[in-house]
C-alpha cells in the first residue's frame, strides 16, 4: 500500500503543476501574446500524465477499496487546477490513518 500511495502522491504533483504550467502560462500565451508553443508541448505531456494519474489512483482506490464517489472524486482532481494538491493531501491523510503502522 505504501508504494502505491508513493507513486500516487508522486503523479498527483507532476500532474498538478503540469496543468498550472499549462492553465496559467501556456493558455493566457497562446490567447494573448499568440505563442502556442507551451499549450503544443505541456498539452500532451499533461493529456498521457493524466491517464497515468488516473490508472494510478485507480489502483490505489482498489487496495484500499475505496467507495466509487471517492474514486471519482480524485479521479477528477487531476483536471481543475490546484485541486489534485488537495486531493493529495486528503488521501494520504485517509491511507495512513486506515494502514497499520
Amino acid at each position: 500500500m505504501n508504494s502505491a500511495l508513493l507513486r500516487y502522491r508522486v503523479i498527483a504533483w507532476v500532474v498538478g503543476t503540469g496543468l498550472i504550467i499549462l492553465v496559467f502560462v501556456g493558455v493566457p500565451l497562446q490567447y494573448l501574446a499568440h505563442q502556442k508553443a507551451v499549450v503544443e508541448v505541456v498539452g500532451p505531456i499533461h493529456g498521457f500524465l493524466y491517464i497515468g494519474y488516473l490508472l494510478v489512483s485507480l489502483h490505489l482506490a482498489v487496495l484500499g477499496r475505496w467507495p466509487l464517489l471517492r474514486t471519482l472524486l480524485v479521479m477528477a482532481a487531476g483536471t481543475v487546477p490546484f485541486l489534485s494538491f488537495v486531493a493529495e493531501r486528503k488521501i494520504t491523510h485517509l491511507v495512513r490513518a486506515a494502514t497499520p503502522a
